[in-house]
Formats: C-alpha cells, sequence, structure tokens
C-alpha cells in the first residue's frame, strides 16, 4: 500500500514538473493561446467563462505599464524572481511581523497556467523554480503577454478584452489610464475590488499607481515594441 502510495506521489510529482518544461518553450510561439488551470477547471465544470486572447500590441500600453507598477515593479530587471523582495520578505518573518506578498508576474504565470490557487508552500517550492525558468524561455514581452491574457479579473472573467469589456464596456486598447490603473489594482483581490465602482481605498491605489505609470519611463522598456522610445 505504501508503495503503491509512493508511485502515485511519484507520478504525480513528475507530471506536475514535465508538462510545464514541455509547454513553456512551446508557449513562446505567438500563435499559441494558452489557458490557464482555473479557465480548464471552469471549462470541465460547465461554468460560464469569458475570455478573448488580445495581442499585447492591441492592448493600451498604459494597461501594461500599470499592471507592472502595480504588481511588480522590477519585472524588467529580474530573472523571475525579485531577490529583494525575498529578502524582505525572510527578514519580516525572522521578526515575527506580517510579511507581505513577493509573488512577481511571472511567479504568477506559471501559477496560472500550471498549478493551483491558495496558499501552499509546496505551491510555492514548485513556482519559483518555474518561474526562473519561464523568464529564462521566453521574452518579457510575451510573458506579459500571457499574463494579461489569463488572470481572472471577475468570476469566469479571465483575461484583459473580457475585463474591459465587462467593467467598462470597451476594449483593451482603447483603456484610459484611469482605468487602466483601476483594473491593475483590482487584481490581488478582483472577488471584492470592483474597478467600475471603486471606493475610496481602490482610488486612492489607482493614484498612485497611475502616477506610476505615467513615470515609468525605463522601467517598463522590457515590453515595449523595438524601436519605441
Amino acid at each position: 500500500m505504501i508503495r503503491r502510495v509512493a508511485a502515485v506521489v511519484a507520478l504525480l510529482t513528475l507530471v506536475l514538473v514535465a508538462v510545464p518544461l514541455v509547454l513553456t518553450p512551446v508557449y513562446a510561439l505567438r500563435t499559441i493561446h494558452p489557458v490557464s488551470t482555473l479557465m480548464l477547471a471552469d471549462h470541465f465544470g460547465f461554468r460560464p467563462m469569458q475570455r478573448d486572447w488580445v495581442a499585447i500590441d492591441d492592448i493600451a500600453p498604459v494597461m501594461v505599464y500599470s499592471v507592472i507598477m502595480s504588481e511588480d515593479g522590477q519585472f524588467c530587471r529580474h530573472d523571475g524572481i525579485d531577490w529583494g523582495e525575498v529578502r524582505a520578505v525572510v527578514e519580516e518573518a525572522l521578526a515575527g511581523e506580517e510579511t507581505r506578498g513577493a509573488s512577481t508576474i511571472p511567479m504568477q504565470t506559471v501559477k496560472n497556467l500550471f498549478l493551483w490557487g491558495g496558499r501552499s508552500y509546496v505551491r510555492k517550492a514548485v513556482e519559483a523554480p518555474l518561474a526562473l525558468y519561464l523568464d529564462l524561455v521566453l521574452s518579457k514581452r510575451r510573458i506579459m503577454e500571457i499574463y494579461l491574457n489569463v488572470v481572472e479579473w471577475d468570476t469566469g472573467i479571465y483575461g484583459v478584452e473580457a475585463a474591459a469589456q465587462h467593467y467598462f464596456s470597451r476594449s483593451a486598447g482603447n483603456l484610459t489610464a484611469r482605468q487602466a490603473a483601476l483594473l491593475a489594482v483590482t487584481l490581488p483581490n478582483p472577488v471584492e475590488r470592483n474597478p467600475a465602482n471603486p471606493g475610496r481605498g481602490l482610488n486612492r491605489l489607482a493614484d498612485r499607481v497611475q502616477r506610476m505609470a505615467g513615470a515609468s519611463g525605463d522601467y517598463v522598456g522590457c515590453v515595449k515594441p523595438a524601436g519605441a522610445g
């Protein structure tokens, strides 16, 4: 019995590692439109969902910049993991303080594509090396393109195009700077945050992200098209 359980665990671990290793290089192809594990769960659970893939060139640049400044300010400078943030979290934990998140966009992307939600040290242990691998294999623009097309903005609302239509009745390419900031600060908690009807706290967060996105400059250089200033 113990051997059988160990064999099953070993097989599941092998699959968990092998699938991302094989699919990540495939996802480098722009013609491939990856789906998330949550999207698959909704599909096979016959739950309503909406996702309209949109190329990064057809997303308002300020939307891309707002997500970077809100979710992962060092996105263009780290290798998949923000080691400075990791050290800060460890120091906070050792000091007995409440720790903040240190999840980067590559880490969130591999979680969405290959792993499961919720707080789990096991998932984090798998997520970190996969984020390094994703960042090594894919360009920053491609990682951002995939992330913006798989992240969930509301129950069954996946990707920035569906979110823009759902909340603001416009395409992702026509989002204003304010709408982009509101969508970006909704991501950490899309269940409780509504960018179309923001409260005082959400507006304060959006104010900050809108200012940062407007002055992002070289911080977002890795996601700008070749030749763009």
